[in-house]
């Protein structure tokens, strides 16, 4: 099977407000896909059709070759919030128990963690380069830190494939680099398929190896040329600030 993911004429409204029409697409195994657009513009919409939070209205979604009403291997799927740490922070946890709570599915009714969940979260800290931070409260580490963690919760189930929204926000730009390095070299070295939503065209476009831009309901992949113009004219002409709480 080479797609892991197939997006076939997929259509979407909120009542009488069109998200999506006749979206088409498909990744193959280690795709590390970006998908911009402007606020509004149904990123948010399209993840949660992937994540079977919203059902298709028309057309279809295959994940690993199953339709996805009838695909029940979520574990699969890793999935990192938009600030997700931030939601996560005041919770009196340490990094490492916040990434071993990913694993309760596989701990049975008494949820007791044996060698090989403790084994899981060492290793996902580990490549996150994040062990030493291990038994540091998630409140007291940066948000940097944070978001590695939050990535480190996800790598603990190993999933072929995770699903990021915006996961630059709130972090510095020499995080936000070291960000996306720890991206790729996840992407290059496991063959981790990566889809990632982000309004940070001019980061991401080194790191990436395909782009979709979402825009009036339509999804269009762009060619590396077509990149360099867009992220020249997201320079000049950026998302005004009131525009980023738009959940569409």
């Amino acid at each position: 099977m080479n797609s892991i993911l197939e997006v076939n004429h997929l259509s979407f409204a909120y009542g009488s407000q069109p998200i999506l029409s006749d979206v088409s697409f498909s990744l193959k195994r280690g795709d590390f896909t970006a998908i911009i657009g402007v606020n509004g513009a149904g990123k948010s919409t399209l993840m949660k059709l992937l994540l079977g939070e919203l059902m298709p209205q028309q057309g279809e979604i295959k994940l690993f070759g199953q339709e996805l009403s009838q695909f029940h291997s979520w574990p699969k799927i890793g999935y990192v919030p938009q600030n997700g740490a931030a939601a996560s922070e005041n919770f009196p946890a340490t990094a490492e128990e916040i990434v071993r709570a990913n694993l309760y599915s596989q701990t049975g009714l008494l949820h007791f963690f044996g060698k090989r969940q403790k084994e899981q979260t060492r290793k996902a800290l580990e490549s996150v380069n994040m062990l030493p931070y291990a038994k540091r409260m998630l409140s007291e580490l940066s948000g940097g830190q944070q978001q590695r963690v939050m990535l480190a919760r996800v790598l603990a189930a190993n999933p072929q494939m995770m699903l990021l929204d915006e996961p630059t926000t709130g972090v510095d730009a020499q995080t936000v680099q070291s960000l996306y390095e720890l991206l790729a070299r996840l992407n290059r070295e496991t063959g981790l398929t990566i889809i990632m939503i982000t309004h940070d065209i001019a980061g991401a476009m080194d790191t990436v190896n395909r782009v979709f831009c979402l825009e009036e309901g339509s999804l269009l992949e762009l060619n590396h040329a077509q990149l360099h113009d867009e992220a020249k004219h997201r320079h000049k002409h950026p998302i005004p600030p009131k525009q980023v709480d738009r959940t569409y």
